[in-house]
């Protein structure tokens, strides 16, 4: 007799499924996609169903449980999960867990779906006597039926009379599922369309026509900043729902997410739209039953960060990938996964339209779209025909700054204060000092985990690791000297923002970055005091300058330019580019130019003669015939394999013999390395990388079946952690 057996993922690190034998009492109510309670060796787990089949159970342990009654996975989503798992070598368990909401795919979850009473309608008559008794009846007579939570939020203090109502006849009290809503208490006005100009109506007339194609279409959506591409999108996810299909709407950080979400809210507030948001800011109960409001079909419009691309839409029409560029999509450690590549996958196998959109594209995109491989859109413009703001580099060999600002951008912000308009700051380091040191000695103060120096915060006077975590008191003396000279060199934000007090004692100083935004909802109350002008100058790291709509600014300065441009990188003129251009577009967004102001010390440094110019196709032909020579991304294609353990000599030994075994069997794929990684101990563990360079990816995807045979080299003590395309390699 066959048994009916069903193929299970598990969140361990092993690559394989697991097969178990569904028990009759079972097998009419298990689905692919559900999760499932298991034994797994001497304990029970909970793994998800990835697939059933008709086979010889006999020798395989039974399922003990169903734990959800419907499936959390759709077919389309699994099929994307498997591919992600063999294409970034990563065990497909951990994968579907990764890709869960909250802690779902744990068997340690604490996250339960939520049950409220709610009341029904039965009789009005006759009338009952109290008057919140028959306040609480009209309410419910309007309504045909409510909720607690709707009735608590008209009516104080309901209970006694609920259940006086209930126990009369009145009512009828059943249980119902609560929806924690992360939008419940806000009430957003809807939004009038502007009219479109005509760049944007031809890059709209081109997605709408994929769409109404059906199947897979891949667009880059390259505007200037301020050019308008978000509205693009509203009118494209409005033509996509009109089919009858869902959206995707990804961000690279979550700080980007409630701008745009009130956006989305605001065009389709008239409409029975159902929005969800899923990202990691949101309480893992509220993620869950986003999740499962999307499985059931209720929601047409997805926004996230980079793991909402595993959002289980069964039928997607549109994704859209904004501020593509963004490193932010890269997952940086377990499964390093690249969001705007699955989003390509993911739209290639479920037929739908992808819409990569940025200012600065990555080079990966601009390039497949010169070699026609991805259609680009221009916007060469911005809206209302708005100026590019007038970018300025001041030379700091020629005008040394005592502190953080020069005397030219000291002048900028005077005037723009004097005029009422407001400045945004960029100096992407936190902190007060990137580290203290002995002016007599010259010893500084590590992190005891990390190759890095502790970051000195004045204001909890304490040095911390910015990797780690670790913390240490600030010493009264120097530990090798005892000597009393302890200095601060250099500027972090919270020392810029000290300076600009002193100087302006008047304005209105603001910071954001992540000590200041850690506590849930502060860097949305940051922005609304931006927008509503109670904010004269922001400053900030990396946060302010992706892709935030402040009107008022009229003054960009960048603080320090060059160290965007001196990491051990090839990709460090991409990023430094990307940066300066998308902070220089914070100004003038409404008023119409702007003015930006860049200390340098490397004024003649190509990456930044292009930012000021604002010019993406100059910067491209300068850049390309660096990645040519060297065979990098997109010329070739990388992978890195990163080894750790706690003793140097163990690590050190297991890379090199990995190196070898690649060597010998890697051919035209070339092996660079080992070498210790550029922080080569993290979190208490030593590091070496070993990269791998082929100009075929499928070179190097052969090269990495051999990967669970290299890996039989490793002792038990050393970690190996594959990443396919790095974009970090620190």
């Amino acid at each position: 007799m066959s048994d009916l057996i069903a193929d299970i993922a598990v969140g361990v690190p092993l690559k394989q499924l697991f097969s178990y034998r569904v028990p009759d009492t079972l097998s009419a109510a298990v689905r692919v996609g559900m999760r499932v309670r298991i034994p797994f060796g001497r304990r029970t787990t909970v793994g998800a169903v990835l697939a059933l089949r008709e086979g010889d159970g006999g020798e395989l342990k039974e399922l003990k449980e169903l734990l959800d009654s419907e499936p959390l996975l759709p077919e389309g989503l699994i099929r994307l999960l498997r591919w992600a798992a063999d294409y970034y070598c990563h065990p497909v368990g951990q994968v579907v867990k990764n890709a869960l909401p909250g802690d779902v795919g744990s068997d340690k979850t604490q996250t339960k779906i939520l049950n409220e009473p709610c009341y029904q309608l039965l009789k009005t008559e006759p009338p009952p006597r109290g008057s919140k008794q028959r306040e609480l009846l009209d309410f419910i007579a309007a309504h045909g039926e409510a909720s607690l939570t709707r009735i608590r939020e008209q009516i104080a203090a309901p209970h006694a009379s609920l259940k006086t109502l209930v126990a009369g006849g009145y009512l009828a009290e059943t249980e119902r599922e609560r929806i924690r809503d992360p939008f419940a208490a806000e009430d957003i006005p809807p939004d009038r369309p502007p009219v479109l100009n005509d760049d944007q109506r031809q890059a709209l007339a081109a997605v709408t026509s994929a769409l109404d194609a059906g199947g897979f279409k891949d667009f880059l959506l390259h505007g200037v900043t301020g050019s308008g591409k978000t509205e693009v999108y509203l009118h494209a996810v409005e033509h996509c729902l009109s089919l009858g299909r869902q959206a995707l709407i990804l961000v690279p950080e979550i700080s980007l997410t409630p701008q745009l979400v009130a956006r989305f809210r605001a065009r389709f507030a008239a409409r029975a739209v159902g929005i969800a948001v899923l990202h990691s800011g949101l309480s893992d109960g509220e993620r869950y039953d986003a999740w499962r409001e999307i499985v059931r079909g209720r929601v047409q419009i997805v926004i996230g960060a980079r793991s909402a691309v595993f959002a289980p839409l069964e039928n997607p029409g549109l994704i859209v990938v904004d501020e593509e560029h963004d490193a932010s999509y890269k997952q940086g450690e377990g499964f390093r996964y690249s969001a705007r590549d699955l989003a390509l996958v993911r739209g290639q196998q479920q037929g739908c339209a992808v819409l990569l959109g940025s200012a600065t594209p990555s080079f990966a995109s601009y390039y497949r779209s010169e070699e026609k491989g991805l259609t680009r859109l221009e916007l060469p413009r911005r809206v209302h025909s708005g100026a590019l703001p007038q970018v300025e580099l001041i030379d700091l060999r020629e005008q040394a700054p005592e502190g953080a600002l020069s005397n030219a951008l000291i002048e900028g912000l005077q005037q723009t204060l004097e005029r009422r308009e407001q400045a945004l700051l960029l100096l992407n380091r936190r902190g007060y000092a990137p580290f203290l040191l002995c002016a007599d000695c010259g010893e500084s103060f590590s992190c005891p985990n990390c190759s890095i120096t502790l970051t000195f915060h004045q204001g909890q006077r304490r040095l911390r690791c910015h990797y780690c975590d670790y913390v240490d008191v600030v010493p009264e003396s120097c530990p090798t000297c005892r000597s009393l000279n302890i200095e601060a060199p250099g500027a972090g934000t919270e020392r810029l923002e000290e300076e600009l007090a002193e100087l302006f004692p008047t304005a209105r100083i603001a910071r954001m970055d992540r000590d200041t935004t850690g506590r849930k909802g502060a860097h949305q109350q940051l922005m609304t005091a931006m927008l509503g002008g109670e904010i004269d100058i922001l400053v900030g790291t990396q946060m302010v300058a992706k892709g935030h709509d402040f009107p008022g600014v009229a003054l960009v300065g960048v603080v320090s330019a060059d160290s965007a441009f001196n990491l051990p990188d090839f990709r460090s003129a991409e990023r430094g580019f990307a940066l300066l251009t998308q902070v220089a577009g914070r100004a003038g967004r409404a008023a119409g130019g702007g003015r930006v102001l860049i200390q340098t010390y490397n004024p003649d440094h190509y990456a930044l003669d292009c930012a000021v110019a604002q010019d993406y196709a100059a910067f491209y032909q300068l850049e390309l015939p660096f990645r040519q020579e060297l065979g990098y991304p997109p010329c070739g294609h990388l992978v890195n394999l990163v080894f750790s353990a706690n003793d140097h000599g163990e690590v050190q030994q297991a890379a090199q013999r990995c190196g070898a075994y690649f060597s010998r069997h890697g051919g035209a794929i070339q092996v660079l390395g080992p070498s210790p990684c550029p922080l080569a101990r993290l979190r208490g563990k030593y590091r070496y990388q070993l990269l791998l360079k082929g100009a075929e990816r499928a070179q190097l995807r052969r090269l990495l079946t051999r990967l669970d045979e290299a890996a039989g080299l490793l002792p038990k003590q050393v970690t190996l952690h594959i990443d396919v395309d790095p974009l970090d390699m620190l």
